[in-house]
């Protein structure tokens, strides 16, 4: 008895029809049950602390998890442009938000004023600097020293915008800016004053709160800069959760948590 051996070339080829039948069967799979059952969000890295203590009660009371992805918002409405999945952003300011708006990123008709946050000036907890007065024409080289100013990026990143026009509108910008030690975002320019790289810094006052090192040396006007907003929204391609997500984050219990770590609450809780 003889054997044909089939050449390596005719049996890849008729091989490639059952690999690309397997191929679509796999591809037309249901995605696992925990794909449609966590939600991921995208959110200002200020809310982290924050938002965590929310998101953990609210898969506590739900079942939903939370996914959730943190960084400036600049580089998240990025992502969200790159078609990064998502299914809730919230924006650390408006214009960003605005932006994912008008690209279609987010659902505008789920948008909302969510909360609200101040700028101030921070110092390393062991600095000799306290109780400075912020104000117009204030010498803040000479806080500085030797030292750098650790901000967000001011062209991007909202906390960094923030601390622009604070400045701006104080007529010390032009002094500053050559001090400044600019951060990927507001989480990394307090980051910068905790371990002591830089002699003070601007940050919202939830991240001052957040971390034992710093403290508080004083608080930009009222007036001196936009308001912090910090408007949320759902994106085009939600999942059903997302609607859920967004509810109870206006409740009375997401008021509760974040005004536990020093936001203020702008909107009336509906439950």
């Amino acid at each position: 008895m003889s054997f044909r051996v089939m050449p390596f070339r005719v049996m890849r080829f008729r091989l490639l029809p059952v690999l690309a039948l397997l191929a679509a069967l796999v591809a037309a799979q249901p995605a696992p049950a925990q794909d449609a059952n966590t939600l991921t969000v995208f959110a200002a890295a200020s809310l982290r602390n924050a938002l965590d203590d929310f998101n953990a009660q609210y898969t506590k009371a739900t079942g939903v998890k939370v996914n959730a992805s943190y960084a400036a918002t600049s580089a998240l409405a990025k992502q969200l442009e790159s078609g990064a999945p998502a299914d809730v952003f919230i924006s650390a300011d408006i214009k960003w938000m605005d932006y994912t708006v008008e690209h279609k990123l987010v659902n505008a008709g789920t948008r909302v004023n969510l909360l609200g946050n101040e700028l101030v000036m921070i110092a390393p907890k062991d600095s000799k600097l306290d109780k400075v007065n912020i104000a117009k024409g204030f010498d803040i080289a000479r806080l500085a020293g030797d030292g750098r100013i650790a901000v967000a990026d001011v062209k991007a990143v909202p906390a960094g915008r923030y601390a622009k026009a604070a400045l701006e509108s104080l007529g010390v910008f032009d002094k500053a800016e050559p001090k400044l030690a600019q951060a990927e975002n507001v989480r990394a320019a307090l980051a910068y004053v905790s371990r002591g790289e830089t002699a003070i810094g601007i940050v919202y006052a939830t991240d001052a709160k957040a971390d034992p090192s710093v403290k508080v040396i004083g608080a930009f006007p009222e007036g001196s800069y936009p308001p912090v907003t910090y408007p949320v929204a759902a994106t085009p391609a939600a999942k059903p959760a997302a609607a859920g997500y967004l509810e109870m984050l206006r409740s009375r219990a997401a008021r509760a948590t974040f005004e536990k770590y020093g936001f203020s609450y702008l909107i009336k809780p509906t439950t």
